[in-house]
């Protein structure tokens, strides 16, 4: 008896770990290798690419350089497995990978072998370097690096040394996660090799801007010419309150032989972005946003004749957005990635002469189609290499044909772990919306589902407000994850969101708590008549602006949900605007300062704070010390108003996290508490 208890109780015991192990959870959503980066060899060959792999116990992560033939085959680790390494790629004549690394304290470059032998360091500068390029020819490296430009109060006041005050009299004082330290990023060119103490150019010298742009800007924001005689960079070059409230940054083009600088895109009043040379010099394809203030507009593929100056627009009529611009070697097609219905695909642009300087489109097609996300391309011979991920599997390289369309995997990073899981289902649902439109809505599944249960469900609010639903795999709001917990997760791409048109992108500025909102509820209405859906156990969450939306829900849900969680959402878009720091983003979005009397309405309707009184919900609030775009008064001022009214709720604060939670235990921690709430009160 005894025998056959214990024998059971080992059998249960193995059934329950085994049904624990064929789950995502957030520890092993960590054990997760991220691949990106891929950097083709200049004769199409072989691909390297990064590979970032974290350990939750030592709370870090280390990033690797791999290599694989373009053609397919076995994956090989080429960096030493000890440091991690940045920026990896080919020296234009091959036969070196170059790539930077803090290996003796500051962020030098190095060059290894294509196979990682010979490692060895070739700058000496004396201080951290970043976002490097080769020049064309092998007789330049650009590179940037921190330059201070304006005078701290401890260099007005040398006597005081161990005091901390700053003093700032304009705006932009701090940026994401940042607070302004005096100093600039600047592009700088020094001779390929040079030795320790060779003077190198500062081509901003003096100039208190910013190159490539804070904070997300990279070394895609600048390109040397061909011929190596001149080199483009992304600048935004105002100051203040103008570099508040603008997103109007230009293409500058510095000269190596006269030491000038000119203007490329001036009359463009938006975003002018990641320029990219035709491989014969004549042309420069950059990305560019027509509406100054809108940070979200339209991505339109121009061109400039470099040779007569001429400037003109492709596919400007297709009501698609751009990114990812690759030209052919013979410089008459573009490659480029766009979303189209929460989708993000590779298109193919051919082009014919038009006149003597101009290019118009003769042909365009899809080179890609499906559920998945394409994230970046390159290319490869007859192939474009490409970072892709979906839903249900993190990014990993693929090829596809140019010419067949054929698409196949390149690397399999995470293909061992994930074969051990299972996933739920994800499908796509079109949705009337209050006003009569269809509306995608991505509704994923438990795995193991049985219709014949009943699951708790969560709306999913998305962000933005202009960020897809698309098939992103996140490592924080992860579907697979939430459906692995137990959950039912109905995601709408409700007004705001891109990839469907420019009409329905647009419909979301100054209308926040409008048509978006009816279209939330639409969603979750419509698949809470399944039967296998819990009514009486509906959850909302999201973050930035979707946790705006859940504290806007949780003043009109009218019982429809019985928890609520917010990651840096904003909860008074008053207090708001006075402390975020990109106004141009408040200035489009909300319509302008809250002073403003015509303003008013716009105020009183959008802002959740004003429907705070009726919230009867648990809520949880997550806010972070180092946000300073939706800062940390908000989420204070929702907790407090919950506590005083006696509202179940739980604040969640990180001191060392900007907007999002991007440390290794940090995460797992965030995740833990996430699942705790839903569950005490949805399960």
């Amino acid at each position: 008896m005894k025998t056959s208890l214990l024998a059971f109780l080992l059998v249960a015991l193995t059934i329950s770990v085994t049904a624990q192990n064929d789950r995502l959870t957030p520890e092993n959503l960590w054990n997760l290798n991220r691949v990106y980066g891929a950097q083709v060899s200049p004769d199409g060959g072989a691909v390297i690419y990064s590979q970032k792999s974290y350990k939750l116990k030592e709370d870090k992560g280390r990033t690797d350089l791999m290599s694989i033939p373009a053609n397919g085959g076995t994956a090989k680790r080429i960096s030493d497995g000890k440091s991690s390494l940045y920026e990896a790629q080919w020296r234009p004549d091959g036969k070196k990978i170059g790539f930077l690394s803090p290996e003796t304290g500051t962020m030098q470059m190095y060059e290894m072998n294509p196979d990682g032998s010979e490692v060895q360091r070739v700058s000496d500068f004396p201080q951290d370097i970043s976002n490097f390029h080769y020049s064309p020819d092998m007789q330049y490296i650009s590179f940037t690096m921190e330059v201070k430009v304006e005078e701290s109060l401890a260099d007005k006041h040398p006597d005081l040394p161990n005091a901390t005050g700053r003093a700032y009299d304009n705006l932009m004082f701090r940026h994401w996660t940042q607070w302004h330290d005096y100093s600039y990023q600047h592009v700088m060119i020094s001779k390929y090799n040079a030795k320790a103490g060779e003077p190198y150019t500062d081509i901003m010298e003096g100039e208190a801007f910013d190159a490539p742009m804070t904070p997300f800007g990279g070394s895609e924001q600048i390109a040397w010419a061909p011929n190596s005689k001149s080199i483009v960079y992304v600048c935004k070059k105002k100051v203040g309150k103008d570099y508040a409230v603008s997103t109007n940054s230009e293409l500058w083009q510095y000269d190596l032989d006269t030491k000038k600088t000119i203007n490329l895109t001036d009359g463009h009043l938006g975003y002018d972005n990641d320029p990219v040379f035709s491989p014969d010099g004549t042309w420069l394809a950059w990305m560019s946003m027509a509406r100054d203030g809108f940070e979200s507009d339209k991505n339109i593929i121009w061109v400039r004749n470099m040779n007569t100056g001429t400037q003109f627009a492709l596919a400007e009529t297709l009501d698609q957005s751009f990114g990812n611009v690759t030209w052919s070697t013979d410089s008459r097609t573009i490659y480029a990635t766009s979303g189209v219905s929460a989708t993000f695909q590779i298109f193919k642009i051919g082009l014919k002469k038009d006149g003597a300087d101009k290019l118009k489109v003769k042909s365009f097609s899809a080179i890609s189609s499906g559920e998945h996300n394409i994230n970046s391309i390159a290319l490869a011979g007859d192939k474009l290499v490409g970072s892709m991920n979906t839903m249900s599997k993190p990014a990993e390289l693929y090829t596809w044909d140019i010419d067949s369309r054929d698409q196949t995997q390149l690397t399999s990073a995470n293909d061992e772990m994930l074969a051990k899981m299972k996933m739920g289902k994800v499908e796509k649902r079109i949705i009337k919306t209050t006003d009569g439109k269809n509306m995608l809505t991505w509704v994923i599944y438990p795995p193991d589902f049985d219709p014949n249960k009943k699951y708790p469900t969560l709306l999913y609010c998305q962000g933005g407000p202009q960020s897809a639903v698309s098939q992103f795999f996140s490592y924080r709001w992860n579907f697979q994850l939430m459906a692995a917990s137990g959950y039912i997760i109905v995601a709408p791409n409700r007004r705001g969101l891109p990839s469907f048109g420019q009409e329905w992108n647009d419909a979301i500025s100054k209308d926040w708590g409008g048509q978006a909102m009816n279209d939330y509820l639409s969603a979750i209405d419509e698949v809470a008549k399944e039967s296998f859906v819990d009514n009486d156990n509906l959850g909302a969450i999201g973050a930035s602006y979707g946790g705006y939306s859940v504290y806007y829900l949780a003043g009109i849900h009218e019982g429809r949900f019985k928890c609520f969680i917010s990651h840096c959402g904003l909860y008074n878009l008053e207090s708001w605007y006075a402390s975020t720091e990109e106004l141009f983003f408040a200035n489009w979005d909300i319509g302008g300062p809250y002073w403003d009397p015509s303003l008013k309405d716009a105020y009183l309707k959008n802002s959740p704070h004003r429907n705070v009184g009726k919230w009867d919900t648990p809520i949880m609030v997550i806010h972070n010390e180092l946000d300073f775009r939706v800062p940390l008064n908000q989420g204070l001022e929702a907790f407090t108003a919950a506590q005083l009214q006696g509202i179940p709720s739980k604040l969640l604060y990180y001191p060392d996290e900007g907007h999002w939670v991007l440390k290794p235990q940090n995460g797992v921690m965030w995740h833990r508490e996430f699942y705790d709430w839903l569950d005490t009160y949805l399960k």
